[in-house]
């Protein structure tokens, strides 16, 4: 039985972290880090102005590219990567991406289903307000999870896009 065995340990291939030169370390991969794919977006622009092509300099790299299609797909199935539903958060956090790639508000429009929220506003508001302190969404956003406006002047949401308005007039 133990001979049994043996052969089932021996015929195992060691995992690519234990091979025999477990003694020396090898450098991590950094292409994916985040200051990796900035100094190759930064350099796609400066090479793109530099060199004449200042019309190509606002269009979206591949991946961006294909990442903006990947959010839109997944707001209209309303399914992250095609499996689970999303989450009134992973809304947010989609349209807010889509947002600062660029996309206009009209076209997030037409593929995402706004919700009617089922929640009170008064129950709400202490929780928008928590979750725009923390992750500082725009105001527009707050829309496509049924989240209306008299809960965001309530939250503070909209309190600094009420004082940029036309001043009241003093009658």
């Amino acid at each position: 039985m133990a001979a049994v065995k043996a052969r089932a340990k021996a015929g195992k291939s060691p995992r690519p972290d234990e091979k025999a030169e477990s003694g020396r370390t090898r450098a991590p991969n950094r292409r994916g880090s985040p200051e990796a794919i900035e100094k190759r977006r930064v350099a796609r622009v400066f090479n793109d102005i530099l060199g004449g092509h200042g019309a190509a300099s606002h269009k979206l790299d591949g991946r961006t590219e294909k990442r903006r299609q990947r959010l839109l797909k997944e707001l209209e199935a309303g399914k992250a990567r095609g499996a689970r539903e999303l989450k009134p958060l992973d809304i947010l956090q989609r349209v807010q991406e889509l947002m600062d790639l660029g996309e206009p508000l009209s076209s997030i429009r037409k593929v995402a289903k706004v919700k009617k929220s089922a929640a009170s506003p008064e129950s709400i508001v202490g929780v928008v307000e928590r979750l725009h302190r923390a992750y500082s969404f725009r105001p527009e956003v707050y829309r496509f999870v049924g989240i209306g406006e008299e809960v965001l002047r309530e939250a503070g949401v909209l309190a600094d896009a009420a004082k940029r308005g036309r001043p009241r007039s003093r009658g």
